[in-house]
């Protein structure tokens, strides 16, 4: 049967009793939480996981990272979907959840943000640039985006999340093989030399139809933009619809040539 419609004060009393638990766990993670180790030793953690990891499943990636590194553990979630949460947070609860808020995101994206934040064991962190929009159209001039995209990106995305990940043992990202030529040979775990830290991409031999199939059985929230011709979401200023039969990635920076932000490079 159907769940119940909730009056506006149950659903208030639902929300707080959600936000108490996440205060609660962060209290507790904070006392518990082990030193951050080496660089030196948490590459050769990479590079005895590649290798022993390389045939694994997601379920089993992912349970290595939570008895590893523990709350030690980054998620980088564009917001497109929350099924890397979703997937990571059956292991770890309440794990941190990064979101770059670039300031040129589509209200969906910070809809779809939203709304994970409200109703899934998820800590989001907002990894947010030095300078804010204003700020750099003040400094840079307006549309940076489309005269240097790449200046835009390492701005707005890569310079803050590799300040944010510096407390961070490995981090999770949902890149996939099948998004395109550039993510073919995505390994399940590697060692991540320009932010210093492990990297771990248990979402790498899913499809898309996959995905799609795991948020419609688990009720994985899903930008709606997903089901309207955009299958890779990035900032609104450089994303555009992708047609029918185009490499999932098509639609973003369309007539650059540029395929990534930077943050995966």
């Amino acid at each position: 049967m159907p769940e119940a419609v909730l009056s506006l004060s149950e659903r208030r009393e639902r929300q707080i009793e959600h936000d108490d638990e996440r205060i609660a766990h962060l209290a507790e993670r904070e006392a518990l939480l082990a030193p951050r180790r080496s660089n030196d030793e948490l590459r050769a953690l990479a590079e005895t996981a590649a290798v022993e990891l390389a045939d694994a499943d997601t379920e089993t990636v992912l349970a290595w990272v939570a008895k590893e590194f523990g709350y030690r553990t980054a998620v980088a979630c564009s917001m497109a979907d929350a099924v890397l949460p979703d997937v990571v947070a059956k292991q770890l609860p309440w794990v941190d959840t990064l979101f770059l808020e670039t300031g040129y995101h589509f209200a969906e994206t910070i809809g779809t943000r939203d709304a994970v934040e409200a109703s899934m064991q998820l800590t989001i962190v907002d990894v947010k640039p030095r300078r804010s929009v204003a700020e750099q159209d003040a400094e840079f001039g307006e549309r940076l985006y489309e005269r240097d995209p790449a200046l835009c990106c390492d701005m707005r995305k890569v310079q803050p999340l590799r300040e944010t990940l510096q407390g961070y043992e490995v981090w999770i990202t949902g890149v996939r093989r099948d998004e395109g030529p550039t993510r073919a040979n995505t390994p399940f775990v590697a060692w991540d030399e320009k932010n210093g830290l492990v990297k771990v991409n248990p979402l790498a031999d899913w499809s898309f139809d996959e995905l799609l199939d795991y948020a419609d059985a688990n009720d994985v929230i899903i930008n709606p933009l997903v089901n309207d011709g955009y299958p890779s979401i990035g900032c609104a200023t450089c994303t555009r619809r992708v047609a029918p039969g185009e490499d999932p990635r098509a639609g973003r920076w369309t007539g650059l040539d540029k395929t990534e932000c930077g943050l995966h490079a």
